[in-house]
Order: structure tokens, then C-alpha cells, then sequence
């Protein structure tokens, strides 16, 4: 994530932020690597942010919790999945289509502004084993091919895939998204949660408006919990459908790795799904032939997770 952002360098790339930054409260998470992980033995891997519960859920409690049906929920969500990128990980969902992807354009690069791996793959889970399909990296547009460098606002990326997933299901697009709205959380790769793949569903709210780009995106805080490895999972709009508003990208905090109330110095925050963003994600779905060069903004926001 970024810290505040969430693929998987996560929690781990959080600690040394924390010690570089001397607590400031405007960082990015990163994606999960697995092989950071030896070098912190000892180290708790807790939530980047938490506020004093965990309300995610997996499937059949979030359904027994609500009283939903939990293969109606594992058939509408089947596009919620994870995207490896060498040893790192983040989240994605098709969308529109089931060859295009959504996710943070920090699951795609890393600090550096270069591709994290020469090759990346969508993963999902269909009838209870996993259906991996690579992703085409020459067709990805994005807000910025350098995330780290800019303001978080335009941390997005859209992708196709190699080929599509027969029989799954893509998430559509919800029309806006609001301040103050009651939303859902819908991702996997919660490096602290479910083994770092299986799917987490909760309800929580979108709050305060905190930024705009200049393609359109929005920038919101919000009080799901999440974890590093998950950037990129889905901001659902709709209860309990997949429609999907905006997208995890990070976190803020000037109290990591403690438990703390949601406030305007400790929240996770998303971009929606709205301008450029909303506009790549109908040109993937309806010109399949089309590749697009990433995009690049010159804002810039100094203190991010490196």
C-alpha cells in the first residue's frame, strides 16, 4: 500500500518509513515482498492502520453476518482477485469485461518508476481453485507510471489481460461516489489476513473529499480495514454487488502499527473510479485492440514510502 500505499513491500516497507520519516503522517504502503520478510523474523505483522476492531470478513461470515447466501457471493465477487508481479503482490478486479483489470498503479511500479517484473499475473479463485492469466503489460494506462513521485490521486491503472476468464464475472461501474457514503471493502492480498489471498468482504464508510486530479479522480478517506498487499481491491458502491466506485491506494497515519479512531491523522484512503480513470477502463473494454502509453502528471508530494 501506499502510506500510505498497499501492495505487497507492505507492512515491512511501513516499518522503515516509520524510522525514515520520523513519524510523519503522509506516507504511501507498498506491495508485498515475500522476500523482505526473513530480514523481520521478529517483527508483528499487524495491520498498517488499525482502528480498534477488524471488521473484515470472509465470505461465509460476512454472509452469516448479514444474512446473505455465500455461493451467491462467491459467484458475484469471482472477480475480485490478486495481481502478481514478481515476488510482489497487490489486488484487482476485472471490470466491465472479463480481460480487463483495475488496480493502484503502484501494484505495476514500484518506487523507481520502473515495472516491477518483466511479467505479471491476474489471479482469481473460480469453483475452488485458482485461475491465473497474464496480463498484457504493454497495454496499461495509468495516472503516472512513476506513483511514488505524485500525489496519490492519480495512483490508477487499468491493464488487459492475455485472454479472458471464461464464466467470470466482471464488476460494472457505479455512476459516482460520495463523501459520507456507506461502502464495502471487496479484495484479497491482505499480507495480515486469510494467508495473503483469500477474499475479504466488509462494510464501512467513505469520508471526507480529500483531493481532485486533474483527469477527474478523487481522492477519499475511508474507515475500512485493510491490509498491505491489498491496494488496488475494490470500493464497492452497491451492497453486496459488485459495482465498483473507487479503489483502495494507501494509508496516513501519524500512530502506525497502533490501534487508534478513525481521524483525519489515521484513515486509509481510495481513488475513484471517475475521469481519465473511468474513461480507460470503457476505451479497455470497448476497443480491445487499443494500447494506450502510460500517462504521467507532474504534481508532486514529498513525503512517500520508499
Amino acid at each position: 500500500m501506499r502510506g500510505g500505499k498497499g501492495v505487497t513491500v507492505g507492512v515491512l516497507l511501513a516499518m522503515a518509513c516509520v524510522l525514515t520519516l520520523a513519524g510523519s503522517p503522509r506516507l504511501r504502503a507498498a506491495p508485498f515482498l515475500q522476500k523482505d520478510l526473513t530480514h523481520f523474523q521478529s517483527a508483528p505483522i499487524v495491520p498498517v492502520v488499525v482502528f480498534g476492531r477488524n471488521s473484515r470478513r470472509s465470505v461465509d461470515d460476512f454472509a452469516a453476518d448479514y444474512r446473505l447466501d455465500a455461493d451467491h457471493l462467491r459467484r458475484d465477487f469471482v472477480s475480485s482477485g490478486l495481481i502478481e508481479c514478481g515476488q510482489a503482490h497487490g489486488a484487482g478486479q476485472l471490470t466491465l469485461t472479463n480481460d480487463v483489470v483495475t488496480t493502484a498503479a503502484h501494484v505495476l511500479f514500484d518506487e523507481h518508476g520502473r515495472p516491477r517484473a518483466k511479467n505479471c499475473s491476474f489471479i482469481i479463485e473460480m469453483d475452488g481453485k485458482p485461475v491465473s492469466v497474464p496480463i498484457n503489460l504493454k497495454s496499461v494506462v495509468a495516472g503516472s507510471k512513476d506513483p511514488y513521485s505524485i500525489a496519490a490521486v492519480h495512483d490508477w491503472a487499468v491493464a488487459r489481460l492475455a485472454y479472458p476468464i471464461e464464466g467470470a464475472v466482471p464488476f460494472s461501474l457505479a455512476e459516482t461516489v460520495h463523501d459520507n457514503e456507506p461502502v464495502e471493502f471487496v479484495a484479497r492480498g491482505h499480507i495480515d489476513w486469510g494467508d495473503g489471498h483469500r477474499l475479504s468482504m466488509e462494510k464501512c464508510h467513505l469520508h471526507d473529499q480529500l483531493s481532485i486530479g486533474s483527469e477527474g479522480t478523487r481522492e477519499f478517506s475511508f474507515d475500512c480495514e485493510t491490509g498491505d498487499g491489498a491496494s488496488g481491491g475494490a470500493v464497492v458502491t452497491t451492497a453486496d454487488k459488485p459495482v465498483i466506485g473507487a479503489i483502495l491506494v494507501g494509508w496516513r497515519s501519524d500512530k502506525p502499527f497502533h490501534s487508534a479512531p478513525f481521524s483525519n491523522t489515521h484513515y486509509n484512503f481510495a481513488v475513484s473510479i471517475e475521469g481519465a480513470f473511468k474513461q480507460a477502463v470503457i476505451n479497455a473494454a470497448t476497443h480491445p485492440a487499443t494500447a494506450v502509453a502510460t500517462t504521467n502528471h507532474p504534481a508532486k508530494l514529498a513525503a512517500r514510502a520508499k
